[in-house]
């Protein structure tokens, strides 16, 4: 099959499919006439890219497990390496994720602090507030 009809059956558009070759993810034949010419295989292989990189794995990492890949899923088979390279993965978002709650905690202390130097600071009695100083 042709770039355009594995895009229609696939959802991805022929740029990133394009990418995905030159990342070595998918390995197309070439015609005569220069056409990248995929297999019904592509199809599979690249909803498992898909789906990898909706767990937030890299194309290199993909490029690595992929070979390990069974099935839409993908299931992913006991491979040298294969539980390392996701730990480590898995590791860094984990380092991400506190270093974003950090921050987020940080700003909420800032907004915190500056909302109530904004906030007027409540008298005595609303009532007295109102009413004119004594001359």
């Amino acid at each position: 099959m042709l770039i355009g009809e594995l895009s229609r059956r696939t959802g991805v558009n022929t740029h990133q499919l394009r990418y995905y070759e030159a990342q070595g993810l998918l390995e197309p034949r070439r015609a005569a006439n220069g056409y990248r010419e995929y297999t019904d295989d592509a199809v599979l292989t690249v909803t498992q890219i898909r789906k990898l990189l909706d767990a937030g794995l890299s194309t290199q990492d993909i490029e690595y497990l992929l070979p390990c890949a069974t099935g839409a899923g993908p299931d992913l088979e006991p491979c040298p390496e294969l539980l390392d390279t996701l730990r480590a993965r898995l590791h860094g978002m984990d380092q991400h994720i506190t270093t974003l709650v950090r921050t987020r905690q940080a700003l909420h202390a800032y907004i915190d602090a500056t909302e109530q130097r904004v906030s007027p600071q409540p008298q005595d009695s609303g009532v007295a507030a109102l009413e004119p100083a004594p001359a």
